[in-house]
């Protein structure tokens, strides 16, 4: 895959109707010192072959990850072959040294098939999260490719088809056709101004031979840095590496291509787009990571971004429904910002352009307040901490500074952002945020055409599917197919319930000095909203953002930026703060989630600002896909089947909105989880300080929904005009629960089918022996009372009834044959050793124990169902499946092109 900027990847800031509420920025004061960072306990070596190898314990869960970066990617490519270093990273999934692909995939679906690779324009990474006890055999696999990656022209013709298919997944998405489009325009002239996704006509004219080339050329343990976080001894995994990479013999490198960067084309233009808004990004070029203002801008990026900066402010204003700035793609010599305003679909684009260009410049002539800059440098010292929580998350923290930026650690940034004063960032402003070197994109809405029944595909176009015969691992890797040990549970959650019925959850983590609050009212909209008032929840998510009735929406985001923490209030709630800072944090917390201010005049704007967006989201291609596939699920007049619409909205009083508040708020039904620096003693107290005088009123409300019957087959074609690929859906509702007992041989049969990528069903139909896909995916969606069995696949129209048939196929064939006994250990291998792989940051422990105690769960699932996996036999799965599953009674939904 690629790397792309946060702009693509949430579209713009996630902007939803179901959630309408925005998030608290990371943003800190002035008065406070700037906090005091945590230096870590690093080990580095260097190889004789110049392999450099950076080690940085963490003994969070008994867990490692492995980041290994290449310093190669978009910037080398030979001029023609924009994704050459993109599909190189592919093929080194299809066979490397004495690795087959089958091996490969296997050898990494044992061991919890968390691994993955991108490339980006100067690095491309490889990467795995596995248990700390199998670190010398993903070593091994990954010495392997360093040695030689197979590139045969076989297996590139196989690999091919599913990287178009990544190209098209990627033009479908508007805000990557503004990236494709802007870079040409901001960096033209320059390895930048192609994106290393790469293009289907170049990778039509790629050859095995030339990926071999390449390879040769790039892939050497002297442009290599490995990077290894997690539960790991660094002298033993120094011994390892030395004996596994030492003899594989450094290279003599190409000049890296030169960059002259070119003035700016800029132009303004309209792209089509399928969201339910319109959307004006003003992108600038901005300081490269080799430039002394870099942190300047990373600084400069963060205030214009700040809830209490101007262009945040066009929000409460009632002139945007959401708006930001946001510092994007980053190269070594250049970069670039966005400034973006989110407006409804008959809104005046080009009034909220010059908007958005006035404020930014009013910032460039008169600079920024200094509060502001203070605020968001100590955001960014803080957040150096949080980063910390995470095995993964600090493996890309270092491989970011190391590889992608050439720094000598991450601490580097942070001591560079401590340097940066009021001065560096205005002088910065000034340079670069001029509107008249500006690209601007407007994305305009194209709405959905008529929905339409469309033929079903099961059945057709039947062919032979691969074969599941076991794969043949080498000995250094036969340790993984032994018996896998259900492990021991690697936490100690203290419960409590709270005498006004909150359910308190504590996790004790002491590596860094902060703590996480997370937690959840419990709710159900679809039974609580009175008839008529559809709508009245997403308009009170998006009022938690203006404070409480002590500090209005500035003074309380100041208070929260005083103590650099980040918060989130509704109905599901966080805090992140640094341990000094908890008692004010839960207090800021509570009062937002006990007396929020709900004022008049903001439920005004955000009422208005609802009903807009829900106009525009009708409309919408995405939420009418999804409201086929619900009508053709449920049956007629079920609560899910509610929906707002502008009228509703529009006739919503305060008054309506207050009373849903008190009717939903009530501490009998809402879950807190506290994990980090603290003891369950010291949360309790801080929970009960300033949640205890919280009481419900009145019996509890039925949140569960009633169960419904099983749904009837149906096709329907979504149309889509701005999609090249079709987005497929496969849906079916299963008359059980989450705690019917044939969840678990139907989740062990999931895993058979998917989930460890070649090494599993539907990949190596679908993926790998046609090239059909370049994902596919599986889920048992099951719920307190409903369950939804899930399949969903992006293709070429041409090919969505091709890979609908060979879905079909393997599900029958589940039904008819119990699966292998490799099959089926290889399946519980993935379900058990990624029991410590989620438990290893502490927002995926928080997160666990929130969702299983929401469910009505034990804290402790995910080792009493390994204990239930490790019984199961094949004939278990294969009746299950035969039980459950209706192949033929999918609803079906495609959105995009209509298929032939």
């Amino acid at each position: 895959m690629t790397n792309l900027p946060k702009l693509l990847n949430s579209s713009i800031s996630g902007f939803l109707f179901s959630c309408f509420c925005m998030i608290a920025t990371l943003a800190t004061a002035q008065n406070p010192p700037l906090p005091k960072i945590t230096p870590a306990n690093v080990t580095r070596y260097t190889l004789a072959n110049g392999l450099r190898v950076v080690i940085v314990p963490n003994d969070l869960a008994p867990v490692v990850t492995v980041e290994e970066n290449y310093l190669v990617g978009g910037d080398e490519t030979p001029k023609g072959f924009p994704g050459m270093a993109h599909a190189q990273e592919h093929m080194a999934f299809r066979g490397c040294g004495n690795l087959t692909v089958d091996q490969i995939a296997a050898i990494y679906a044992q061991l919890g098939g968390d691994n993955d690779a991108d490339t980006q324009q100067n690095i491309t990474q490889y990467f795995e999260t596995i248990p700390a006890q199998d670190l010398e055999v993903a070593l091994r696999a990954d010495s392997e490719c360093m040695r030689n990656i197979s590139d045969t022209q076989a297996e590139w013709d196989r690999e091919r088809g599913a990287i178009e298919q990544e190209v098209s997944r990627d033009l479908s998405n508007p805000t990557y056709n503004f990236l494709v489009r802007m870079n040409k325009d901001m960096f033209s002239g320059t390895p930048y101004e192609e994106d290393p996704l790469g293009t289907r006509p170049s990778f039509d004219k790629t050859t095995g031979p030339m990926l071999k080339e390449f390879e040769e050329k790039w892939y050497a343990p002297n442009n290599a840095i490995l990077v290894i976080t997690g539960q790991v001894d660094p002298a033993k995994a120094i011994e390892i590496i030395k004996r596994l990479y030492g003899d594989i013999p450094k290279k003599d490198l190409p000049p890296r291509p030169k960059v002259d960067l070119q003035p700016v084309n800029a132009e303004s233009f309209t792209l089509p787009s399928d969201f339910p808004y319109t959307i004006i990004i003003a992108a600038y070029r901005m300081p490269g990571s080799d430039s002394p203002d870099f942190a300047a801008a990373r600084v400069l990026s963060d205030v214009l971004s700040s809830q209490r900066a101007d262009i945040y402010g066009l929000v409460p204003a009632g002139k945007a429904l959401d708006a930001g700035f946001e510092l994007g793609e980053t190269y070594p010599k250049a970069g670039a910002a966005f400034a973006y305003a989110v407006i409804p679909t008959t809104a005046d684009s080009q009034a909220m352009q010059k908007t958005l260009e006035s404020v930014i410049a009013n910032y460039a002539a008169k600079g920024v307040p200094e509060d502001l800059v203070d605020a968001a440098k100590r955001s960014e010292v803080a957040s150096y901490e949080f980063e910390r929580n995470s095995i993964s998350g600090l493996a890309s923290l270092w491989s970011e500074a190391l590889a992608a930026e050439g720094r000598n650690s991450p601490e580097e940034d942070v001591e560079a952002i401590e340097r940066v004063t009021l001065d560096d960032v205005n002088r910065v402003a000034r340079e670069y945020l001029v509107n008249q070197n500006a690209i601007v994109a407007t994305l305009v809405p194209q709405p959905s055409g008529e929905v339409a029944a469309s033929k079903g595909f099961g059945g057709a176009e039947k062919g032979a599917l691969a074969a599941t015969k076991a794969v043949a691992l080498p000995p250094w890797a036969q340790v993984l197919t032994r018996s896998v040990e259900v492990p021991k549970w690697n936490l100690h959650p203290v419960e409590t319930t709270l005498p006004n019925g909150i359910h308190l959850i504590v996790q004790t983590q002491t590596l860094t000095p902060t703590i996480t609050v997370t937690g959840e009212v419990r709710h159900q909209t679809a039974l609580q909203v009175p008839p008529g008032q559809e709508g009245v929840s997403s308009v009170l998510d998006g009022l938690f953002s203006y404070g409480t009735s002590k500090l209005d929406r500035l003074a309380f985001q100041k208070a929260l930026d005083d103590i650099a923490a980040n918060e989130s209030g509704g109905a599901s709630f966080q805090l992140q703060v640094l341990k000094q800072y908890f008692d004010r944090g839960v207090e800021l917390l509570a009062g937002n989630q006990l007396d929020p201010a709900l004022p008049e005049e903001a439920f005004k704007v955000v009422q208005q600002q609802t009903a807009d967006s829900v106009e525009g989201l009708l409309k919408s291609p995405d939420y009418r896909a999804h409201r086929t596939l619900l009508e053709a699920l449920l049956p007629k007049g079920d609560p899910e089947l509610r929906e707002p619409t502008p009228q509703k909205v529009s006739s919503l009083t305060l008054k309506d909105v207050r009373a849903y508040y008190h009717q939903t708020f009530r501490p009998d039904v809402t879950k807190i989880v506290v994990i980090g620096d603290i003891t369950p003693e010291e949360a309790q107290e801080e929970i009960m300080k300033w949640f205890g005088n919280w009481k419900a009123e009145g019996p509890k409300p039925e949140l569960d929904l009633p169960p419904v019957p099983p749904n009837k087959p149906a096709a329907r074609q979504v149309p889509d005009p701005t999609r090249l690929q079709d987005q497929v859906t496969l849906s079916e509702q299963l008359p059980m629960n989450r705690f019917n007992p044939d969840y678990y041989p139907l989740q062990l049969g999931n895993n058979v089918l998917g989930g460890g990528f070649y090494a599993t069903r539907l990949y190596r139909d679908l993926r790998e022996k046609t090239g059909y896909v370049y994902s596919v995916d599986e889920a048992l969606e099951a719920g307190r009372t409903r369950t939804q069995f899930v399949v969903s696949y992006g293709s070429d129209p041409v090919n969505v009834p091709k890979a609908r048939a060979l879905i079909d196929q393997n599900l029958a064939a589940m039904q008819t044959a119990p699966p292998s006994e490799e099959e089926l250990g290889q399946a519980r291998a993935m379900l058990i050793r990624q029991i410590p792989l989620r438990e290893s940051s502490e927002s995926q422990i928080a997160g666990g124990l929130l969702a299983r105690s929401l469910m009505g769960l034990p804290l402790d699932e995910p080792v009493r169902a390994a204990e239930r996996y490790v019984k199961l036999s094949g004939e278990d799965v294969r009746a299950a499946f035969a039980k459950w599953i209706r192949p033929g009674d999918f609803v079906q939904v495609v959105q995009g092109p209509t298929p032939p």
